[in-house]
């Protein structure tokens, strides 16, 4: 927001000096209207080609959700197939509750799980939880799942 409003207020400043530069040197008095017309259509045009840079849609593109379980890294980790379920549903952002809603369980067993999950992988953070899975390949993206 900040920036639009140094721009538009650039702009009008702009405007002005314009103007001034104009009465200076008497450009007004036979063609001011023509002045006057054509600034406003410069600066239209300007404000136009601000307003698509400034306002312009930024498509992010990043990595692909994970969206399956590799079952045998879990044996390795000690994970149960339940926790990995959980880790998923982390990496989505729900909430516990929201998890636990999904999974018909309580929210008490989600904290538990979560805890295990802690402890196994050896993390304090949920966001840690989930990508030490990433990098462990407990979760794998659909995209690698496409490639094996």
């Amino acid at each position: 927001m900040k920036p639009v409003i140094i721009g538009f207020g650039l702009l009008i400043t702009a405007l002005l000096i314009l103007f001034r530069v104009a009465s200076i040197y008497h450009l007004n008095n036979d063609f001011g209207d023509v002045w006057i017309a054509g600034f406003s259509l410069l600066f239209l045009v300007i404000g136009i080609m601000l307003s698509r840079q400034l306002f312009l849609k930024k498509v992010i593109v990043t990595q692909a959700a994970p969206t399956s379980i590799n079952h045998e890294q879990l044996l390795k980790e000690g994970i149960s197939k339940r926790e990995a379920e959980i880790l998923l549903l982390m990496h989505e952002g729900l909430s516990n509750q929201q998890i636990a809603d999904k999974l018909f369980i309580s929210e008490n067993t989600i904290k538990k799980h979560i805890s295990n999950i802690f402890q196994k992988l050896q993390v304090e953070r949920r966001t840690e939880a989930v990508k030490k899975a990433l990098e462990l390949s407990i979760a794998k993206s659909e995209v690698e799942s496409l490639k094996s």
